[in-house]
């Protein structure tokens, strides 16, 4: 059986961006978080390891968070699996 991926695409304020990408993860399946800024340039890649929340994504979170003050406009790009 092979897994099928399907990526979805946010925009949101920059102040919004941590708040998003928890929702997205507790919502699950997530294979993988890109963080761009408002001219398309991709700012943070994170892979998501399925099984692995919490704690582990706690280091990855702080540095969204670093990012989301210094952007105005993000887009947020995550791809999940079916």
């Amino acid at each position: 059986m092979t897994e099928q991926t399907r990526t979805e695409e946010f925009h949101v304020d920059g102040e919004k961006v941590v708040a998003k990408i928890k929702e997205l993860l507790h919502e699950g399946n997530i294979r993988k978080v890109i963080i761009k800024d408002k001219d398309g340039k991709i700012m943070l890649e994170i892979p998501v390891t399925i099984g692995v929340v919490g704690a582990l994504l706690a280091p990855q979170l702080a540095a969204v968070a670093a990012l989301a003050a210094l952007l105005t406009e993000a887009t947020v790009i995550v791809e999940k699996t079916e």
